[in-house]
């Protein structure tokens, strides 16, 4: 905070644990609104001070230094991520492209922010133009499931267009961000550009979100925390971006390439152990091919190895803590409850090895109906929800049958029906 390594005002810490064993990683400091007061203040000093003086140029600078030391360790952030939120280290290696590429991009954007110039009909020697400025301090609350991505994704656009940040990361995984503040005074980032505050959501992330010297409020996560965070603004009226949650269909016709849409459907379901807010969780699948296609995907579900992530073969491995475990084995308890059937997975992992993790197979339900608790809300598992459908206008319908609109997915060989269903979704994705 302010370029320096503070202990929280209160003095207290809070745990962190690697969700494969749960063992312990590390203490942390817990910040809250006190901290978050004080990570405002020095976002506010260095907006008004020299950070407010370096030009486009040298920003793009700072980004394409950051992108070299994020490029050198990434290793070790690939490993934090790991560790701190158990997505498999094969996955965390694989964001190096995407991690620089970002701040790369960023740094592009750094030198390509431009107004621009109106011609009016008013009379007299009237010159109108536009001029885009900074807007301040941003706050960034991130979620948990892609710490390295959503760090950059909050800090790099605030960089890159002259502002300053305060990110509060999620108690769940906060090693990352608290690692990617390191590399940011490396690579040269004046004291009080870039504040990592850890601590919970309900008292240093609620905090920042209603803080009146916060100008803009960047949220990754649930709706029912972002609805809280559009109440929160109102004092001071704070510009938001939110990226909430997700229940998003993915529908398989029978003309699809069936070798492609099965990895593809349990994929967009499996990969990160659910825990995407994007993930296809309702698969709508064509009445004449819902038989085989669901026995392919719990076929293939079931060939998926779940583990440690720290294992280079590891496909899946755990959810982030025993709260989300207790949260998704609850869901297990109630699809079966609603009438869905279990043709894969179902129950908690607890054989070997995986019986300190916090471990949930990849879990197909067949039978389920719209109105089912697991095909309406989040569950942010690897859980699958596959409904039959019998032609396009139904599966429209009912694919946008849901308070969500994050994400779909259209598995066709038939051009002129995907960009008919691309049209009609109401997604943003």
């Amino acid at each position: 905070m302010g370029g320096r390594w503070v202990e929280a005002r209160s003095g207290k810490r809070f745990s962190t644990r690697n969700p494969a064993t749960g063992e312990l990683l590390a203490e942390v400091a817990e910040g809250d609104a006190a901290d978050i007061d004080l990570a405002v203040a020095a976002a506010r000093r260095a907006f008004d001070g020299q950070w407010s003086n370096w030009k486009p140029a040298d920003r793009q600078r700072l980004l394409l230094k950051l992108a070299d030391l994020v490029e050198a360790d990434i290793e070790q952030l690939a490993m934090l991520d790991t560790l701190d939120m158990g997505a498999p280290i094969s996955r965390t290696r694989a964001s190096k492209q995407r991690a620089v590429g970002m701040l790369r991009y960023y740094a592009g954007q750094a030198v390509s922010i431009h107004g621009e110039t109106i011609e009016n009909s008013l009379s007299g020697e009237i010159f109108s133009y536009t001029l885009k400025e900074p807007l301040g301090v941003v706050g960034a609350i991130i979620p948990w499931n892609s710490p390295l991505g959503a760090t950059l994704w909050k800090i790099g656009p605030a960089l890159a267009t002259g502002c300053t940040v305060v990110l509060k990361p999620a108690e769940e995984a906060p090693l990352t961000p608290l690692r990617i503040a390191e590399l940011c005074a490396a690579a040269g980032v004046p004291e009080g550009v870039v504040n990592v505050v850890p601590g919970y959501g309900e008292t240093a992330g609620a905090a920042l979100a209603a803080h009146n010297g916060v100008d803009k409020l960047a949220f990754t996560g649930s709706h029912l925390t972002g609805q809280k965070i559009v109440r929160a603004s109102a004092g001071n009226l704070k510009r938001l971006s939110l990226e909430l949650g997700g229940k998003s269909p993915d529908i398989v016709f029978a003309d699809a390439d069936l070798d492609a849409a099965v990895p593809g459907a349990a994929m967009a379901v499996f990969a990160n152990s659910g825990q995407v807010c994007s993930a296809g969780t309702r698969l709508f699948v064509e009445r004449r091919i819902y038989s085989e296609f669901t026995q392919r995907v719990a076929e293939f579900s079931r060939s998926l190895k779940l583990g440690n992530g720290l294992d280079p073969e590891t496909q899946v491995g755990p959810l982030v803590s025993s709260e989300q475990l207790d949260r998704v084995t609850a869901y297990l308890r109630l699809g079966a409850q609603e009438g869905a059937r279990v043709v894969s997975g179902g129950a908690r992992a607890t054989e070997g090895a995986l019986a300190n993790g916090y471990f949930v197979p990849p879990t197909v339900f067949v039978d389920v109906q719209d109105e089912m608790t697991i095909a309406r809300e989040e569950i942010f598992g690897p859980v699958l929800s596959a409904i039959p459908f019998d032609d396009v206008d139904e599966v429209i319908a009912r694919g946008n049958r849901t308070e969500f609109g994050l994400g779909s997915g259209v598995w066709t060989r038939d051009v002129t029906k995907a960009h008919r269903l691309a049209r009609a979704l109401r997604a943003g994705s």
